[in-house]
């Protein structure tokens, strides 16, 4: 049984129909690729999935439970955790504050405990500390712990995100167009950086991704968008040679 399993999704605003029978599964341990053309419907379909929009049609999956309608705090506790296009961190509080929240999904202390005070509140709080400065270091971002999330450089903000996202524990990772506004360089370390939460993590990514090179160098598996409706599926080679694919971003025959 997939990890994820997505049938017949649909979702239309109006008379606009912004994502149109969409059917996909993600298994455990993938990195799987979104691509298509700017306004295919990509970060809709993210919205669908982690409970921002609520579908018009069709059906959500995880692990064996529906989450249609679900709120997106319900789904991310069940194991969804995502990034987004314009990067959504809290600026005025410090790296590790950021990442302190991530954890807080999955870790919230007694409130009795939170309220008195109670020893257990403060055992907790010095673990759960512990934990986001171990998951920093392991991202290089130990140093700037005590640095507000604003005075960051802009791929370390990204950097950030990514990092506050794992905090929650999640089954699934959704990473919405992460190299948007980066140098190259940027972009080598943020598919350095990929790779890496693949190996040491193993959980399931799914990516949204203008940046061809990046898709086409990390991902096991691609799903192309077009108009809201799936137009291919396939392996890297199988997508580039694609010829339906080859018109959708061309605006002509292959």
């Amino acid at each position: 049984m997939a990890l994820l399993d997505v049938k017949n999704l649909t979702k239309n605003f109006g008379g606009l129909t912004a994502v149109g029978d969409v059917s996909l599964e993600l298994n455990e341990g993938e990195l799987v690729g979104l691509i298509g053309p700017n306004g295919a419907g990509k970060t809709t379909l993210f919205n669908l999935l982690t409970g921002v929009y609520v579908p018009s049609e069709g059906t959500v999956t995880l692990d064996g439970t529906l989450i249609n309608g679900k709120a997106p705090h319900k789904i991310a506790s069940l194991g969804l955790s995502r990034t987004f296009q314009n990067i959504r961190l809290f600026k005025d509080m410090t790296v590790l504050e950021n990442v302190l929240i991530g954890f807080a999904n999955r870790h919230n202390a007694h409130i009795l405990a939170s309220i008195f005070r109670l020893p257990k509140y403060y055992q907790s709080e010095k673990e759960l500390k512990q934990k986001a400065m171990d998951l920093l270091a392991i991202f290089d971002l130990a140093n700037d712990a005590n640095t507000l999330a604003k005075n960051l450089p802009y791929g370390q903000q990204r950097r950030l995100e990514i990092v506050r996202a794992l905090a929650t524990e999640p089954k699934i990772l959704f990473l919405d167009e992460p190299a948007a506004g980066m140098n190259p360089q940027e972009t080598a370390e943020l598919t350095a950086l990929i790779r890496k939460i693949k190996e040491e993590f193993g959980i399931t990514i799914i990516l949204i991704e203008h940046d061809m090179n990046l898709v086409m160098d990390v991902t096991e598996r691609i799903y192309v968008l077009e108009y809201g409706r799936l137009i291919a599926h396939g392996t890297p080679d199988e997508i580039k040679a694609n010829k339906r694919v080859i018109e959708a971003y061309l605006g002509g025959e292959a």
